[in-house]
């Protein structure tokens, strides 16, 4: 017996993708999915009625016959291989009968884990990893160990560089996916008011977290680099990384392939570089991540607002318009479509705009019908005040004022208390000279707020090759004087929530109020 098999993939190479582009292509990927999840669990070959069994009841054909033919059209773009099923004949008819098993070809499971790679990065969110910080100040760091050696072992130099680079692409990558989804997770139209807004407050936890890690630890993965470029021997681990790499290549071909290496290894740290440093007058990618991640949270906030304004019942004006021209369709005759109208646009008379007691009691006593002409009609008086003014307003009693003493009384006690709050933080942060950071001891939840805003702003300023930067708070009441450390153990900051980790730096903090009131006579610190 000869086997059937597929013609294989036409002369462009690309059959096994025609199922995609003709009617019922559910059905197919669905066909492809049993066979590929068939081989994950060591299936060779597939019955029809195998694959029947395996389909989701929304694709599956009302009979056997409808997977058999599927199952032909795959076998003839190359995607399925179709042999004689011998294993069940027991008599001679059986054998001439058509019956096939079916398995998966090359190009048939090449499409598919073609398709797969392309669902997974079609749907693929992103994730903005703080922790792939870490891993980069670790590789970091021990490629600056590695620095010290006259001849750094090409071993250790390559998995350095090649962690560097998995880590680094790894965070690159998911920062991309997550800031280009971003979007798309807060429109309106893709998603729930309920969802969207127990989503929201882990998404802004989740921002902020990010946006802290990436002020302490991107300032200090910029120190690394700057460390590692002003040794010197940045281009000896490059050259040691990519000799490495090239060491299995042919004696004829190992300069080209050394080279090429090379090539490769020097432009993925001028990427690493560039993401973190700010270079020729072009801002890093590591401040520009910061800036969209800061600014997903005012959208955030916005979303929140017109959800808000949505549940408060404001209008939408196009809806509206569109329900009216729905009226205006569904009504039985002109004289209803007329009638629509004067209602919708108030062009029907208004009359009763102006009467007053005397009016009504006057048409209760001779009632005027509702066909009489405006010319018939008897004239209505209007009052001179309004032809002068063009505006008219009856006398009545006065709206009762509202008595808001006592919540401005709350207000304004909840203002003092956030005063003295602050005012209380700013004294304990208050530094006599320069401090490391690991002298300041425990703070207090404000306290400790507030030395985030100061470190934020200090850190925003700092400038590759910088050693020190001077920065001023928002209401320009403190100033923060940051200098780096050459070396030491991190700084560690207790407080209520947890213990706050970085490298040590020395800090001072002045009060900028009290150095005004020194200046104007009065009592300074």
């Amino acid at each position: 017996m000869t086997s059937t098999t597929s013609p294989g993939p036409g002369p462009d190479g690309f059959s096994p993708f025609a199922h995609l582009t003709v009617q019922n292509t559910a059905l197919y990927r669905q066909v492809m999915r049993a066979f590929v999840m068939a081989k994950e669990h060591f299936a060779v070959h597939l019955r029809p009625e195998d694959v029947y069994a395996a389909l989701p009841g929304e694709v599956r054909p009302g009979e056997l016959d409808g997977v058999v033919k599927a199952l032909d059209k795959l076998v003839e773009w190359g995607n399925l291989r179709a042999d004689p099923d011998t294993g069940r004949v027991s008599a001679v008819e059986d054998f001439y009968r058509k019956r096939f098993i079916y398995q998966l070809t090359r190009a048939g499971e090449a499409a598919e884990e073609a398709l797969a790679a392309y669902d997974e990065a079609l749907g693929r969110r992103g994730a903005l990893q703080a922790i792939a910080l870490h891993d980069i100040v670790t590789q970091l760091r021990a490629l600056l160990v590695l620095t010290a050696d006259e001849q750094p072992d090409p071993g250790k130099t390559y998995l350095a560089f090649d962690a560097l680079a998995s880590r680094f692409a790894a965070l690159a990558d998911n920062a991309r996916a997550f800031m280009s989804s971003l979007q798309r997770t807060i429109d309106l139209h893709e998603v729930e008011e309920a969802v969207f807004l127990a989503y929201k407050d882990r998404l802004i936890q989740y921002l902020e977290r990010f946006i802290q890690d990436l002020i302490t630890l991107g300032g200090r993965v910029a120190q690394l680099i700057l460390e590692l470029e002003d040794s010197g021997r940045i281009q000896v681990l490059l050259r040691a990384a990519a000799g490495r790499e090239a060491a299995d290549a042919a004696p004829e071909d190992a300069e080209p392939a050394a080279q090429k290496a090379y090539a490769h290894w020097a432009g993925r740290w001028d990427g690493l570089a560039v993401w973190f440093l700010s270079r020729d007058g072009r801002e890093s990618q590591a401040r520009l991540l910061r800036g969209r991640a800061l600014g997903a949270i005012p959208q955030m906030l916005a979303v929140v607002r017109v959800l808000g304004e949505r549940r408060a019942g404001r209008s939408d004006r196009s809806a509206d318009f569109r329900t009216l021209a729905r009226w205006f369709a569904e009504a039985p005759d002109d004289a209803s479509r007329h009638q629509l109208w004067r209602a919708a646009f108030g062009l029907h008379p208004a009359r009763h705009l102006t009467a007053d007691a005397d009016t009504l009691a006057a048409r209760l006593a001779a009632p005027v019908p509702a066909a009489t002409p405006w010319a018939a009609a008897e004239p209505l008086r209007i009052s001179p005040q309004l032809r002068r003014t063009g505006s008219y307003e009856r006398r009545g009693k006065p709206r009762k004022v509202e008595d808001r003493q006592e919540r401005r009384r709350h207000l304004a006690e909840v203002a003092a208390k956030q005063v003295a709050e602050t005012a209380a933080a700013r004294d304990r942060l208050i530094t006599d000279g320069a401090v490391r950071l690991s002298e300041l001891g425990e703070l207090d939840p404000v306290s400790f707020g507030l030395f985030l805003q100061l470190l934020g702003d200090a850190l925003a300023t700092w400038r590759p090759g910088m050693r020190h930067t001077v920065a001023t708070s928002n209401d320009g009441s403190m100033e923060i004087r940051l200098s780096a450390l050459a070396e030491g153990p991190p700084a560690e900051i207790r407080t209520p929530s947890g213990t706050f980790h970085g490298p040590d730096h020395l800090i001072e903090i002045v009060d900028l109020t009290d150095d005004d009131r020194s200046l104007h006579g009065g009592s300074g610190r």
